[in-house]
This record gives C-alpha cells, sequence and structure tokens, in this order.
C-alpha cells in the first residue's frame, strides 16, 4: 500500500514538472510570436469614406489603411484588411479576428473599454443638409427627418448631450452605413444627417455642390487606433511607428491625400 503510494506520489510530481515545462514553453512560443508578427489584421468599416472603402477598382483603401499600410511596411507585417459589421466590432477583437479597429475610432467615452494609442484625428459631428432646404440651424430641424449611422459618435451624441435635440426631430432613422444615408438625403427621403465632419466634407466633395455643414457642432472628439483591452504591447509598436511616421512627414502625406490636413492632430 505504501509502495503504491510512493509511486502515485512520484506520477503526479512528473507530471507537475513536464506540466510547468509545457507553460512554460507556451509563454515562450506567444513571446516569439508577438515579436516575429507575420500579419497585422485590421477591422474597419468599408463604406465610411475617407478613413475606409471601396475604391473603383473595388480595392480597399482609405486614409486609415495607408497608415496602417506604412506601419505594416516599416515593420516588415503583411497587412490584412478585414471589413466589419461596425456594430460586431466588439466581438471581432475579442474573438481574435482581428488585431484592432483602425477605421475613425472615437476614443472618447471608450477609454475604459479598449487600449487606445495616441489621438491623431481631431473630430466633430455634424449635420449636413441639401442647400436648398432652408435648414441653418439646430432650430431649423426641429420637425424634421434627421438620419444617423448605427452604433456612431453622432448616434452617441444624439442619445447623450443631444438628446433634447434629438427629441425635437420628427424621426431619427438610423443607417448601416453613411453611403445609404447620403443617397437618402439626396431623394429627399431625410432632411439632414448627423456625421463626422471628414465624412461630410469627403462626401460633398465627391458628390458635388448642393450641401451645406450646419456651423453648429453636434459634439467634438478624437480618433485613436483601439486594441483589446490590455494589449500594450502591441499598441506601443504600432503607435511607435505612427510617431515616426509624423516626424518624417509622410503620415501629413497620406492625410493631405485624403482631404483631412486639416483634422490631423499628428505631424503638425
Amino acid at each position: 500500500m505504501k509502495k503504491f503510494i510512493v509511486l502515485l506520489t512520484v506520477a503526479a510530481m512528473s507530471f507537475g514538472v513536464f506540466s510547468g515545462c509545457g507553460s512554460k514553453e507556451q509563454e515562450s512560443q506567444e513571446t516569439v510570436a508577438e515579436n516575429e508578427r507575420v500579419t497585422f489584421t485590421v477591422g474597419f468599416d468599408a463604406e465610411f469614406p475617407p478613413y475606409g472603402y471601396m475604391d473603383e477598382n473595388g480595392d480597399y483603401t482609405g486614409f486609415d489603411l495607408d497608415l496602417a499600410g506604412e506601419v505594416c511596411a516599416r515593420r516588415g507585417w503583411e497587412l490584412v484588411k478585414q471589413p466589419i459589421d461596425w456594430d460586431s466590432k466588439d466581438f471581432e477583437l475579442s474573438s481574435g479576428s482581428i488585431d484592432c479597429i483602425w477605421n475613425g475610432f472615437t476614443m472618447n467615452g471608450r477609454e475604459d473599454a479598449y487600449t487606445f494609442s495616441v489621438p491623431y484625428v481631431d473630430n466633430s459631428q455634424v449635420f449636413v443638409v441639401k442647400a436648398d432646404t432652408g435648414i441653418a440651424s439646430f432650430a431649423d430641424l426641429s420637425g424634421k427627418i434627421v438620419g444617423v449611422q448605427k452604433d456612431s459618435s453622432a448616434l452617441a451624441a444624439l442619445e447623450g448631450d443631444g438628446a433634447e435635440l434629438a427629441a425635437s426631430f420628427a424621426e431619427l432613422n438610423q443607417y448601416a452605413d453613411y453611403n445609404t444615408g447620403f443617397m437618402d438625403l439626396e431623394s429627399g427621403a431625410i432632411d439632414a444627417l448627423a456625421v463626422d465632419i471628414g465624412v461630410a466634407d469627403y462626401q460633398i466633395a465627391s458628390r458635388g455642390d448642393g450641401y451645406l455643414i450646419l456651423e453648429e457642432k453636434l459634439a467634438t472628439e478624437q480618433y485613436g487606433i483601439g486594441f483589446l483591452l490590455g494589449n500594450e504591447a502591441l499598441k506601443d509598436q504600432v503607435e511607435e511607428t505612427l510617431l515616426e511616421m509624423a516626424e518624417d512627414g509622410t503620415f501629413m502625406e497620406i492625410a493631405e491625400k485624403y482631404g483631412l490636413e486639416g483634422s490631423v492632430c499628428l505631424g503638425r
């Protein structure tokens, strides 16, 4: 009986030794895997120009994707552009399907939910209307049909500090993407669209005259690159390279390509 107990003890000790070695080996492999990263998967809204969208050739492009591409080129990574449903972004990040959310991603109010890079864009939410509607102020939006993107900063503003303003609307329609919202604005299905100013500028420039942005701002915010909470290592790597790009002027060159030089807060 004693011999049997001794044998069990030795077996348990052996298992513990081998298990411990396996655990250390796994940790070592994870460290090596991070240090020797091969791909970098960016989650983005494919209908959010100029930050991320599909061009006329069917390729994904945009300000944020160009920035990510330059970061990858400098670090020797392969960029994987992963379009996502914006309201599923948290699941995509937590499941490991993407390494970060990089697509006009508002930091304000989300600081405790993600690990963010330094801010790189100063942004505002504004209302876009057709120039011939006579809408010139927030007061003129009373009784009107207004559109906004689901799970957007503009919607958060209208449900927060702008709730009283939103209560004056006849309707507040939510869209999966802003392209559909602008189509409804053009057709007259809605009277105004609440949107990020960078998106508004891009859409108006691409659609021609006939639209204007109300002077009053719904809210102001900053954009950052969002990583899984606690993933400081990857954040530091990307941020280091982004700051290098700001220092050598590459960041501003990419911003100018998309008409965003007035909105960025790096490289000035």
